[in-house]
């Protein structure tokens, strides 16, 4: 499995003002999306998250995002190294995710971006 680099997962208050510092501080521009209710801003290695307080305490368990070349791949190899797939592999609009749980009791999303156009 190769990892291609991590991003940190940050929530918010207020998702537009925290969106004007990181860009600053990352020197590009944020791609906003939303998610489930949750305003979403990826701002260089910063996910910036804001939305109802239900939804962020769940996203919260999550340490950080993982990005890897195949999901897939990733699923086989967390399970053979002791770890329990929680949830995915799932599409997303950006690729596929899985939530995992690393044998020290860590959360993790691996993402890739896999992209499959359904007609």
């Amino acid at each position: 499995m190769e990892i291609l680099g991590t991003t940190l997962r940050v929530c918010v208050d207020d998702l537009d003002a925290a969106v004007v510092f990181y860009e600053r501080l990352a020197g590009t521009t944020a791609l906003r999306f939303e998610r489930g209710g949750v305003q979403v801003a990826a701002v260089g290695c910063f996910l910036l998250m804001s939305g109802p307080e239900a939804e962020l305490e769940v996203l919260r368990k999550v340490a950080a995002t993982i990005a890897v070349k195949d999901v897939e791949e990733a699923a086989q190899v967390l399970t053979e190294l002791g770890a329990h797939v929680v949830a995915g592999p799932v599409p997303t609009p950006a690729g596929r995710n899985l939530i995992a749980m690393h044998p020290d009791g860590v959360i993790y999303e691996y993402v890739d971006r896999n992209v499959t156009v359904q007609a």
